[in-house]
């Protein structure tokens, strides 16, 4: 009787190969969920707040917070994400024919990502004594949003006020080449951030948070 020769190598490039489709499956589904969970409408339009913040990456977003302040929604509103050296009334300026209108009920702040977005809010509602807000952004961005602001600021109480840019296809995303495009980076950065989030509380529960870093 002859031994069948089986090479170890095609073993595990199968188990391999099984694992990568798995990996894709789980992540393709996981894709189609996130683009569910994007908001398709402001599902909470008329409570008030103690502030409004908005995340610049649009003018769309702007005008929205600032129409929501000049309505009495908010005491004040803050901007977070604005390029260094822009003022209120140079930001202003660009939506706003009369800046002194709402100059006074305007701070800005300069956070780089969503994650800066998240931590200089949450000083800004700190020092402003504020328990709620209303977080103007674009509907794809919501979901990675509020996993970061959900996470810096667990005790405040948060409504969505998405805004749906006109060049983003919400229905049937995936035959839209921008879109699909938009919301796969979206994703991806919403996993990222997750898994970051994730790894930050297990270090905090296991007390790994101050390993290596001495008594000096």
């Amino acid at each position: 009787m002859r031994r069948i020769n089986r090479r170890p190598g095609r073993g595990i490039f199968l188990k391999l190969l099984s694992v990568g489709v798995l990996g894709v499956a789980v992540w393709g589904f996981g894709l189609f969920k996130f683009a569910d969970a994007i908001p398709v409408a402001v599902a909470d339009a008329t409570t008030r707040t103690d502030g409004i913040v908005v995340l610049t990456g649009g003018s769309r977003r702007l005008s929205e917070g600032l129409d929501l302040l000049s309505r009495g929604l908010a005491e004040k509103l803050f901007v977070s994400g604005v390029y260094k050296g822009i003022d209120v009334r140079k930001l202003l300026s660009i939506v706003k024919p009369k800046p002194e209108d709402l100059e006074t009920m305007i701070n800005i702040g300069i956070a780089t990502n969503t994650t800066g977005n998240a931590e200089e809010t949450k000083d800004w509602m700190g020092k402003q004594q504020y328990a709620s807000l209303r977080l103007v952004t674009a509907a794809y961005h919501m979901p990675r949003s509020l996993l970061e602001f959900k996470n810096a600021m667990p005790a405040i109480s948060l409504i969505p006020h998405p805004v749906f840019p006109e060049n983003v296809k919400h229905n049937r995303w995936w035959v839209w080449p921008g879109t699909a495009s938009l919301v796969i980076s979206e994703y991806n950065k919403y996993l990222l951030a997750w898994v970051r989030l994730w790894v930050g509380r297990m270090i905090g529960k296991t007390g790994l948070r101050n390993f290596g870093t001495g008594t000096g």
